[in-house]
């Protein structure tokens, strides 16, 4: 019997895990995109350990990576979405904050999703219906909660216009009531579904969105609650805010309110 989508997804994700766990703590082979923006050659090989999973497992599916581009097939209604090192810069700097996502979309909704972090092992997985975090090969249920009280913020996005979720940053009533971290990994997403972090913080458009699909759907099927920027559903108005509660999400909606005032 073949495996299942979730089975294929945890597979592919733990294959490119491996990659780069492997490679974390070596000097990396840096391949240069654009301003300041880098892949490693870890990036790319990962990538490739990823789809040669999906090959063996789902060859006439489509898949859409960050690295080897679109790879159109017979399946054009199903397609994964591999971001193969969420936090390059990190892994770069060997700081052990990235993620591997990977992500089935089929007709425009993600079916199952899983996200990785290579150097502690533990992997994020939702199969649509559960979210969990598997430990030593043992899984367990993801509940969210506020207790922290840390937001993580986006400060990556957008590059070149007013960034409102960076304004949380330096926004005085927002610290006195949260505590916001910057860690620039998607890994972070998961995070919240897990109950490390009470929400995060996001500007950009995401619909489709590589490295956000695999968190988003394991934070959505934890329970969490997730919106725009400005309350609206999600991908009907700019970025998101993914919370842990309705308490958190409508404080983290107040405080941005302002900011998205501000002319952009």
């Amino acid at each position: 019997m073949g495996l299942s989508d979730v089975e294929t997804c945890l597979a592919a994700t733990e294959a490119g895990a491996a990659v780069i766990r492997k490679a974390y703590g070596r000097e990396p082979n840096r391949i240069s995109k654009s301003g300041t923006d880098f892949a490693t050659q870890a990036d790319i090989d990962s990538e490739r350990a990823i789809r040669a999973v999906l090959d063996a497992h789902r060859p006439g599916d489509s898949v859409l990576g960050e690295e080897l581009g679109h790879d159109a097939r017979d399946r054009s209604d199903r397609l994964w979405l591999v971001d193969p090192l969420c936090g390059t810069r990190n892994f770069a700097a060997n700081t052990p904050l990235a993620a591997v996502n990977v992500a089935l979309v089929i007709d425009g909704a993600t079916s199952v999703a899983a996200s990785a972090e290579p150097v502690s092992g533990e992997l994020f997985w939702t199969d649509g219906s559960g979210a969990f975090a598997r430990r030593d090969g043992v899984d367990h249920p993801l509940e969210p909660t506020n207790s922290s009280r840390l937001v993580e913020i986006n400060a990556d996005r957008p590059r070149n216009d007013h960034s409102v979720s960076a304004q949380l940053v330096v926004d005085l009533a927002f610290r006195a009531e949260f505590e916001p971290r910057i860690l620039s990994s998607t890994l972070v997403v998961a995070w919240v579904a897990a109950g490390r972090r009470a929400a995060y913080v996001t500007d950009g458009p995401l619909l489709g969105d590589l490295h956000f699909a695999a968190g988003i759907a394991i934070a959505e099927a934890a329970g969490c609650v997730i919106t725009a920027l400005n309350g609206e559903p999600l991908h009907k108005a700019d970025g998101a805010v993914i919370s842990a509660d309705e308490e958190v999400h409508s404080a983290v909606l107040r405080h941005l309110a302002p900011h998205l005032a501000q002319p952009r």
